[in-house]
């Protein structure tokens, strides 16, 4: 307690307070805009602070984080165009809400879902946050690198829908943190006689590039543009009257935020496949599940507060153990690397006014949201009146000064273009990019780590299987690697074992 007290004394300075606000301000409308998203915002907006102090920078990251959550459903239940990933399946409900003259109340509690589930999960996460920093000071090399496993498992073995597209995605990442000087030895490598390339591949020309130029390519080819604004204000009828809905389905809404947290802790997973998991389950559990996809309130408040929950619980592990728990998460992390701080159990010892700063903020920030959420949808929705002619340059702007502020030369701008491309040929040929951005964060963490391993043992392996959480944590890797294999084998005996239907008589 005296811990987060001492938090709410840094969130509730002046200036914290007001980058807390403007950060829940801009990231409503990163998430209401259809071309951007909490992870492309986070991105964008981190040269704009690198001069602020860097707790006052990461509570201003944290009310773009918590804004953004909300304001990507508002396009999803208005126009059925969701503003962020985390948002389709609020649209699955929120929309067709619309249709029926609903939309007040589906944006009321669409705003409460995201409040509550947000603050309960704040709340665990204040719990859980020093007792496993304290337990992750007694790991070394080893330990981490199985963590970093785990990790890479995570989003290998849960995060797609093909395992091999995954695995191929974090190579590629992996690849990327060779690029530049070897951290052991000091020697240049796979710079192909380029000296631009003996500074490496910066990860904000990798995030800027894949999330920002790449989402862009992706909205213009599609079209991702309103042509008729609808306006909505929630009334605190609506509001009254969404409460006692979700009062009749509290059960869904407490497994939906749980599921979503846990979802969101596992390194590599996050809000999006979170708010997919509760959206199935409620459906799965509901006594009416007939009505989804026809404008059901527990549709939308499920995947709401399991997306808010997620992204909450994705930064657990980042603050503990310095491992993204979600694509926005690894944003933050590169953040905390550029102002020179190392995520980790030492951070919340050496930096304390950091950490319990940006836990505190998540609480204000998710008061912020919901105010400004309930009471100013009419503003959010008219942001959509802006041609997407003009935003399209404007974002694309924001785009190369990012990429240009990694080492003031024009080689990045260009990097930043080629890595455009290659995000709009993941999204395309549908391959997962967070799997390449989580591997760009941590490879040079892995790599470290694994060689570290290898020089403290001579050269043995058997230092990886020496200590109890080691192993437990390369098992639990293996699990995770190999479990999309389980599932294929296990639906594959299934199939064999279920009866033919008779052939029809002539």
């Amino acid at each position: 307690m005296a811990d987060l007290l001492f938090g709410f004394q840094v969130a509730l300075q002046l200036s914290n307070l007001l980058a807390c606000g403007l950060g829940v301000t801009l990231g409503t409308i990163i998430g209401v805009i259809p071309a951007l998203g909490p992870t492309q915002g986070a991105a964008l907006l981190i040269p704009v602070i690198f001069t602020l102090p860097a707790h006052t920078g990461l509570i201003f990251l944290s009310g773009v984080y918590m804004g953004a959550i909300y304001g990507g459903s508002v396009t999803a239940i208005l126009f059925n165009i969701p503003g962020t990933p985390m948002a389709v399946a609020s649209a699955f409900d929120g929309y067709p809400m619309t249709l029926k003259g609903r939309a007040s109340a589906a944006l009321a509690a669409s705003a409460v879902a995201a409040f509550v589930a947000g603050t309960i999960c704040t709340v665990l996460f204040t719990l859980f946050a020093r007792p496993l920093a304290e337990f992750a000071l007694t790991w070394g090399p080893p330990e981490f690198f199985a963590v970093f496993l785990v990790a890479y498992g995570a989003i290998v073995g849960l995060g797609g829908k093909s395992l091999t597209k995954s695995m191929i995605s974090v190579i590629l990442g992996l690849i990327f943190t060779t690029v530049g000087f070897d951290s052991i030895t000091g020697r240049p490598r796979l710079t192909f006689g380029l000296v631009e390339f003996m500074a490496g591949i910066g990860f904000l020309v990798v995030v800027v590039g894949a999330f920002g130029i790449g989402e862009l390519l992706r909205a213009a080819e599609e079209s991702l543009y309103t042509k008729g604004v609808v306006t909505a204000w929630v009334r605190f009828r609506d509001l009254m009257e969404a409460l006692r809905e979700m009062a009749g389905m509290w059960v869904s809404f407490v497994r939906s935020t749980l599921v979503g947290f846990w979802v969101g802790v596992l390194p590599g997973t996050g809000a999006t496949p979170a708010s997919f998991m509760a959206y199935g389950i409620a459906k799965r559990f509901s006594k009416h599940p007939e009505r989804f996809g026809t404008g059901e309130m527990e549709g939308l408040v499920a995947p709401q507060s399991a997306a808010s929950a997620g992204e909450v619980g994705a930064m657990l592990p980042l603050v503990t153990l310095g491992i993204p728990g979600s694509p926005t998460a690894a944003v933050v992390l590169g953040a905390l690397m550029i102002w020179g701080l190392h995520p980790g159990p030492l951070l919340m010892i050496d930096n304390p006014e950091v950490v319990w700063g940006f836990i505190a903020s998540m609480y204000i920030a998710a008061v912020v949201s919901a105010i400004l959420n309930i009471f100013c949808i009419p503003v959010w929705t008219t942001i959509l009146r802006i041609p997407f002619t003009v935003q399209v340059p404007l974002i694309t702007l924001l785009c190369y000064i990012g990429g240009y502020t990694e080492n003031n030369t024009l080689f990045t701008i260009g990097l930043v273009y080629a890595f455009g491309i290659v995000g709009y040929l993941f999204k395309r040929l549908d391959y997962p990019l967070a799997p390449m951005v989580i591997a760009v964060v941590l490879g040079e963490q892995t790599e470290e780590a694994f060689r570290q391993s290898l020089i403290m043992s001579r050269g043995s392996p058997a230092i990886f299987f020496e200590t109890t959480i080691a192993k437990a944590m390369l098992v639990l890797a293996a699990i995770f690697f190999l479990w999309p294999v389980f599932t294929a084998l296990m639906n594959f005996i299934r199939k064999r074992s279920s009866p033919k239907p008779a052939p029809a008589a002539k």
